[in-house]
């Protein structure tokens, strides 16, 4: 009976043996997967050396005495609990984490380097983390349910402003009733005695701005022409642009830099840059808002905005193209840069002794994005990023608050293999596809160019891509790109810094903003008596 009992234990073991060693031999079979299915690594960019990799970096030592300083610094930091005084909002549109650490390596390589190792002015600050960009009725976000997140701290429906989640798409009712408006970062600013503004490349009455001084059920009624268009009446449904002129908190702001002109003036007259307004009902909103400012100046080019002398006028609207502002690459010198429009307007600011809440955004990385220019799109978070550093630089650190973030993604992939330094805006160059032929590093999911023969064989690509206009490829045809669902980046630097850590929701932003400077709900903080 004994040598029956050792008989099934060891004929189990024997079978629990073999069962491990046929895993351990189907694991070598199918892992990794880019070593099989007919897969060279000598020919698909697994064949590495370190030709161009810099001496020091082949030193255990570099890295390691990297990864101390780091540490220390990291030891180092204490809590900034300052109340700040400013607060500066810089929102990249449409920039996924793909695209920021595209864009540090497309810097580095302009500047001469290999590109990998280098870091962006935001990627230096103190604190950083994760954003959730979804809104209560979309899984994938638009900016105009961003904004009204990251601007009122209320999370709503995609295409809609400044109101609650019980507004649906386009009805004129719901938006119209008080009950569903939503306060901001502007009108909390304003009630504390602060300046406030906003700085942007595409328009005044694009989502990403008016989600904080805007209510409407429809991102798209800029003016009254875009509100009938939609089949609404416009004397029922106020646009964005009369809002922006007439009720607070937009009528309120010190600064408004952007495009847009013709959602201001009427059909009748011809804008500062030759194209006809767009209003139908006759209002010359610029003229209406120089009769509330007769202090404000408002100017339409570089050379006039570097002109303004800053403490000598109540108001500067500065507004520089007719519809979106042209990127910085196709730009001329009649159009300010977003740094120049950056230094402008915290200097204005500044000169509040209560301090200040600005929205900056470079709105263009998202429309370039958009067209699959990733070159462009590149280009635009760069000028972005001078902007951001230009603040830090203008800015005291423990009286300012700056926080950078974006409102959604877009898909945008970095692919394959490619070689250390390996041109980011060019073909991998380790390898092609399972036919040979090469790919590009960045890749969008959804797009015009599918770079692809009738019969589903890719093209070739090699010296097409050289130009800024190159339409990246994708895989799914669409006429114009898509929005990501992904996480975004938030990276903050000043008072109360240390709250922007870990993954967040999108609508908690604006509060941990109010909070560092004591207004709106956050002055609770700073007056036991509010609390």
């Amino acid at each position: 009976m004994q040598l029956v009992k050792h008989y099934w234990f060891i004929s189990f073991m024997s079978f629990v043996v073999l069962g491990l060693i046929t895993m351990v031999n189907a694991r070598e079979i199918h892992a990794p997967n880019f070593l099989t299915r007919g897969m060279d690594p000598e020919k698909n960019g697994m064949a590495f050396t370190n030709r161009k990799v810099p001496v020091d970096e082949m030193e255990a030592t570099y890295w390691q005495n990297q990864a101390y300083s780091e540490l220390r610094q990291r030891l180092k930091r204490q809590p900034n609990l300052n109340t700040a005084k400013n607060i500066i909002l810089f929102l990249g549109d449409g920039m996924p984490l793909t695209s920021v650490a595209a864009a540090r390596i497309h810097k580095g390589q302009r500047d001469g380097f290999l590109g990998e190792e280098q870091v962006l002015s935001f990627e230096k600050f103190p604190y950083s983390g994760l954003s959730r960009t979804y809104c209560t009725n979309a899984q994938v976000a638009d900016s105009a349910c961003t904004s009204t997140a990251y601007l009122c701290g209320v999370k709503t429906n995609t295409l809609t402003l400044g109101v609650n989640a019980k507004v649906n798409y386009n009805n004129c009712t719901e938006s119209s009733n008080p009950n569903n408006h939503l306060t901001s970062l502007y009108g909390w600013a304003q009630a504390a005695g602060k300046s406030t503004g906003f700085v942007t490349t595409t328009s005044l009455t694009h989502a990403s701005p008016s989600g904080g001084y805007a209510h409407v059920a429809n991102r798209f009624w800029e003016c009254d022409a875009d509100v009938l268009d939609h089949g609404v009446d416009p004397e029922t449904c106020v646009d964005i642009a009369q809002q922006l002129v007439t009720t607070a908190p937009g009528k309120k702001l010190d600064v408004l830099m952007g495009g847009g002109m013709g959602k201001f003036l009427p059909n009748s007259i011809t804008d500062a840059f030759g194209n006809k307004g767009e209003r139908l009902d006759g209002r010359n909103l610029l003229t209406r808002w120089q009769n509330a400012n007769p202090k404000g100046k408002i100017v339409n080019n570089r050379e006039q905005l570097l002109r303004v002398n800053i403490s000598q006028v109540s108001n500067i609207m500065g507004i520089f193209q007719s519809k979106l502002m042209k990127y910085r690459l196709e730009a001329n010198d009649e159009q300010p840069t977003l740094a120049e429009m950056t230094g402008i307007a915290l200097a204005f600011l500044s000169q509040n002794t209560n301090g200040y809440f600005v929205f900056i955004e470079g709105g263009l990385i998202d429309i370039a994005n958009h067209e699959n220019k990733a070159h462009i799109a590149l280009d635009e978070i760069l000028e972005f990023n001078k902007a951001i550093q230009l603040a830090r630089d203008m800015t005291d650190p423990n009286e300012t608050l700056i926080v950078v973030t974006a409102d959604h993604g877009h898909p945008l992939s970095i692919a394959g293999y490619p070689e250390r330094g390996n041109n980011i805006l060019g073909l991998n160059n380790m390898g092609g596809d399972s036919d040979g032929i090469p790919y590009a590093t960045l890749n969008y999911a959804v797009g015009p160019q599918q770079y692809q023969y009738e019969d589903g064989m890719r093209m070739d690509l090699t010296g097409q891509m050289s130009s800024a206009e190159f339409v990246a490829p994708s895989y799914i045809k669409q006429d114009i790109g898509v929005h990501g669902g992904e996480d975004v980046g938030v990276y903050a630097s000043g008072p109360y810094e240390h709250l922007f850590r870990g993954v967040m929701q999108q609508n908690l932003i604006p509060h941990m903003m109010a909070y560092a400077s004591c207004i709106g709900n956050g002055a609770k903080k700073c007056d036991p008596a509010k609390s």
